[in-house]
């Protein structure tokens, strides 16, 4: 195995971050957030106290094993291993993009990975810093979790949502947060300086638009029944729905909702209802039941239904990229999603190993082998050809990757 290079980025010049990785600043032409004084040195554009910035993303897998309750890390520039405290009870795992969120059967517990990306449109900044526990959120049942720079929105079947500044959890302590009143069970998405709450009452169909403080600003026109499942995109936030996806976008302050309807009759169990991509991009996977996917092509506004046959785990890389599918017999397969074609096969994991997870990169995707103790790194533009092998001494039943 040879470790991806990496090189650290020369400090430029002119504004700050402040706090712990919450920018507040991104100026550019040599000025500087410090006032003018000969005694105080000016902070580079970029600059994050106790984070280094890289030259590339700097990706890590969050690994946890169901059984054990091991949770560690494996960064893929270094190919370290970093062991966390065991969680018992593990039963779920998601990602923000910079923080670990593992549901367990007591709490939602919080891992910082220290590898986050920032994208100001015209450039982004890479970061990598300690990984370290974080501590718990006292939520029960599973938790769907969602960040902006500001705010992470906590929500539960059980406890509903709350708050929190990211900033505390930048800084290493979980605050208790807030409750947001009137917002049921429902999904929340902070979004462009606001929050989207979907489900308001067991018997609504509506989308609101609320403040960070959760005062209603707006309800969108287009309903969502049965809300399930969302993502975050280049071009809004997509929401799951009976009929297909609504996708909520934002332009100078005013929100709007477009139906992207399946376009035909899709049973209830053959939906949407959780979805993949590599961060940034606006093509989205999800299964379709137990024998096929959905690819969403948020740009057209099109679903595609593609024919798999039994699948556990589904992803893609986006616009010209290929469908990446992991059989239930272990067989990961690339698909056009033009044709709806496969165009590669890799046997990876043995025959009936269980649910498994892809994550996907701008390069690379990763699978889990939880009953084989490994994770493979798959050139998905190279015919599928493995790359590396990462073989561990605990099942890798969760999976996610941070850094983006």
């Amino acid at each position: 195995m040879t470790p991806r290079k990496t090189r650290t980025a020369t400090a430029l010049s002119c504004a700050a971050l402040v706090g712990t990785g919450l920018l507040v600043g991104c100026q550019s032409g040599g000025h500087s957030d410090t006032p003018s004084n000969a005694s105080a040195p000016a902070r580079p554009h970029g600059y994050v106290e106790g984070a280094e910035e890289a030259s590339e993303q700097q990706s890590r897998l969050v690994l946890a094993d169901a059984g054990t309750g091991a949770v560690k890390v494996l960064d893929l520039i270094t190919e370290d291993i970093t062991p966390l405290e065991d969680r018992d009870g593990v039963q779920g795992l998601r990602t923000d993009g910079r923080f670990a969120y593992l549901s367990t059967t007591d709490d939602t517990h919080v891992v910082d990975t220290g590898a986050w990306t920032v994208d100001h449109g015209d450039h982004v900044h890479y970061y990598r810093a300690a990984i370290r526990d974080v501590g718990p959120i006292a939520v029960e049942g599973t938790a769907h979790i969602h960040s902006d720079q500001a705010v992470t929105a906590v929500s539960s079947t059980v406890d509903g949502t709350r708050l929190l500044d990211r900033r505390k959890l930048e800084g290493g302590s979980v605050p208790r947060g807030s409750v947001l009143t009137g917002a049921g069970s429902g999904a929340v998405v902070p979004y462009k300086e606001h929050l989207l709450v979907t489900a308001a009452d067991a018997d609504s169909a509506t989308v609101e638009v609320r403040d960070r403080k959760g005062a209603r600003v707006a309800s969108l026109n287009e309903p969502c029944a049965q809300q399930r499942g969302e993502a975050v995109t280049r071009r809004g936030v997509i929401f799951g729905c009976a009929d297909g996806a609504l996708l909520v976008s934002e332009d100078e302050g005013t929100f709007e909702a477009e139906k992207i309807p399946y376009g035909t009759a899709v049973k209830a169990s053959e939906r949407a209802v959780e979805f993949h991509h590599r961060a940034g991009s606006t093509t989205l996977a999800a299964t379709s039941g137990e024998d096929a996917v959905w690819v969403l092509d948020v740009t057209a506004r099109t679903w595609t239904h593609i024919d798999t046959g039994p699948v556990a785990a589904a992803n893609t890389a986006g616009e010209g990229s290929p469908l990446l599918a992991l059989g239930k017999d272990g067989v990961l397969t690339a698909y056009d999603t033009a044709t709806r074609k496969s165009v590669a096969r890799k046997e990876l994991l043995a025959e009936g190993a269980g649910p498994g997870a892809i994550e996907v990169d701008t390069t690379r995707a990763h699978v889990n082998d939880a009953a084989g103790r490994k994770v493979y790194e798959i050139d998905y533009n190279d015919r599928l050809r493995l790359a590396r092998t990462f073989r561990l001494d605990f099942a890798p039943t969760y999976m996610v990757e941070t850094g983006r």
